[in-house]
């Protein structure tokens, strides 16, 4: 049917539920203190009220390979309130646990002068098929999939496809084209299928808003994007929905933030061989650190709330922060666990339909790295250490129901979104964070992570490890922003939060000669290749040089990466 490739369309009932069962944290949710619109089931865009869906029935299953482990199915959301229309349907990996949801919507009744001309939600006026399975050789055509797009009327624009198991075109009915000023643009996301036949090619992608992060006001509605000749860069023909309500209906208030940060605040474990343990940022202040200024060789104490820490401007080269000249610095670099908390800012995301909640982990010191050369494992001296270590991960929390969906581990440069599903839990719902030896990347499970080539087990180690070496950040932490708020009194900003410079002095080290000390103590024929993975190495390896603060991040303000 597709040259030599097999494809089975699938939708036999008892290979898969028609109604599938949906993904649960490992203990009950608490009753969330009183609000405006978090955890209420409904949020508030401005002229439409949406609602999530999280019951399906199963339309369609495409099975590349006969094994239900690989297979993709489609679903169409079940139950809506009344008054309420979808904007698509949702697609799923099977060989994942079921963690769905569709956006509904219904309008809002605005006032007389609120109200706009044309209303915010219009039926479309039919249907284009994007795609089919059906090669016209089946005997029966019911069990293939079919793929429509909404055509919208002017002024409107599609959010979603629909999925049929027969060629008759959706119910006009059933769906809703929003309003053009009420949506934002969305991007291809995460792939979900790819059909590399060269007859009858075909695409599956998640989506997401283009414009993210504190300030995006893109909602994600649920559904996929889907195409036969589609590729990177070209336009989706769909959208997402924009949140037009300025009071971010769905964000939770002061008292429920720390209700969920005591309810899902990760445990922070550190390798039992950690030799550079966290602090608070005070704790590192009292204890020796010192501000530099460009041209002035002696540093001055740091006020324990970093109160004489220069405010604003932007890392120039002109202020950085040490560690203590004296015989203490040793003992500062190794930390205080005693002391350490976690920092926490809470932001919007996709629009307010999420909240970010972002805890930073202080570090007086990074250590050095250690290089893996297949069975080998080499300390890399100097190579990789730097004074000051600022490292996070972010909780992202469902608005509608005020449920862990996904954390952010920040790993070196990078970092990666892990489903709830994926996480370790301990004491109910709170997930484990491993911090790695020395450099403090973070990684939802134990093990030997490797920044470079994995798959032949050459680059640098970042070990992970639970020990007796934690923090709780449950209970030691400190709300330093939620902009959102508007200047809530009860959330004090820190006067180091606003200091851009760097957290340690920029030494540029003699990269060869420490290469060479590392390549030198190996027998003579493997000198060579090794020194060729060792210079292939991040450039930022090659250097000590201390971070910027939280607020100075690209998350911060934007998405994390990833």
């Amino acid at each position: 049917m597709f040259g030599c490739e097999c494809f089975v369309w699938n939708t036999t009932p008892n290979l898969l539920p028609s109604e599938p069962d949906i993904f649960s944290l490992p203990s009950p949710l608490p009753p969330w203190p009183p609000g405006q619109g978090f955890a209420s089931g409904t949020i508030n865009l401005g002229e439409i009220e949406v609602v999530k869906i999280s019951r399906f029935e199963l339309i369609w299953t495409l099975d590349l390979s006969q094994d239900i482990k690989k297979s993709v199915s489609f679903y169409r959301p079940l139950s809506l309130p009344e008054g309420c229309y979808s904007f698509g349907h949702y697609c799923q990996i099977n060989n994942q646990p079921f963690r769905g949801f569709l956006l509904a919507a219904r309008e809002v009744t605005l006032s007389t002068t609120e109200a706009a001309s044309l209303p915010a939600l219009q039926k479309p006026i039919d249907y284009t098929l994007i795609w089919s399975s059906y090669d016209g050789f089946e005997d029966d055509c019911a069990k293939c999939g079919y793929f429509w797009l909404p055509k919208p009327p002017e002024g409107y624009k599609s959010l979603g496809y629909f999925v049929t198991n027969s060629p008759h075109k959706p119910d006009l009915d059933e769906v809703r084209c929003v309003r053009a000023d009420l949506t934002e643009e969305c991007q291809a996301y995460r792939r979900i299928l790819h059909l590399h036949s060269e007859i009858f090619p075909f695409q599956v992608w998640s989506i997401r808003p283009i414009n993210r992060g504190m300030l995006g006001r893109g909602v994600s509605v649920g559904t996929f994007f889907c195409s036969s000749y589609w590729t990177s860069g070209e336009g989706l023909g769909i959208v997402c929905l924009k949140n037009s309500n300025p009071q971010l209906h769905g964000m939770p208030n002061l008292e429920q933030i720390h209700k969920l940060i005591e309810h899902y605040g990760p445990t922070v474990f550190f390798h039992p061989d950690e030799t550079y343990l966290p602090s608070s940022v005070s704790w590192f202040f009292k204890n020796g650190a010192l501000l530099y200024k460009a041209g002035d060789s002696k540093g001055e104490p740091i006020d324990g709330n970093g109160s004489n820490l220069p405010a604003g401007g932007r890392s120039d080269g002109q202020f950085w922060i040490d560690l203590p000249s004296d015989d203490r610095r040793d003992t500062v670099k190794g930390g205080n666990l005693e002391s350490a908390k976690l920092y926490i800012h809470v932001k919007p995301a996709e629009g307010g339909s999420f909240t970010d909640i972002v805890m930073w982990v202080f570090c007086p010191f990074n250590g050095p790295a250690r290089i893996k050369l297949g069975p080998v494992n080499l300390a890399l001296g100097k190579i990789g250490q730097h004074i000051g270590d600022w490292e996070h991960f972010t909780l992202r929390i469902c608005n509608f129901t005020g449920e862990l969906w996904s954390l952010y581990f920040s790993q070196h440069s990078g970092g990666k979104w892990v489903d709830a599903y994926d996480l370790e839990y301990i004491e109910g719902n709170k997930p484990i964070v491993y911090s790695s030896k020395s450099g403090h990347a973070s990684y939802p499970h134990a093990g030997m992570y490797l920044q470079g080539s994995a798959k032949v087990g050459i680059g640098i180690r970042n070990d992970a490890c639970r020990s007796k070496l934690l923090v709780d950040s449950s209970r030691q932490y400190e709300i330093v922003a939620a902009e959102y708020l508007g200047g809530n009194i009860d959330i004090i900003e820190p006067n180091w939060l606003q200091f851009m410079r760097v957290w340690g002095p920029k030494i540029v080290y003699n990269s060869r000669n420490e290469v060479d000390k590392i390549v030198n103590r190996l027998p003579l024929r493997a000198r060579n290749s090794v020194e060729n993975i060792v210079y292939k190495l991040p450039i930022e390896l090659y250097g000590e040089e201390g971070p910027t603060g939280p607020k100075e991040k690209n998350n911060w303000v934007g998405d994390e990466r990833g």
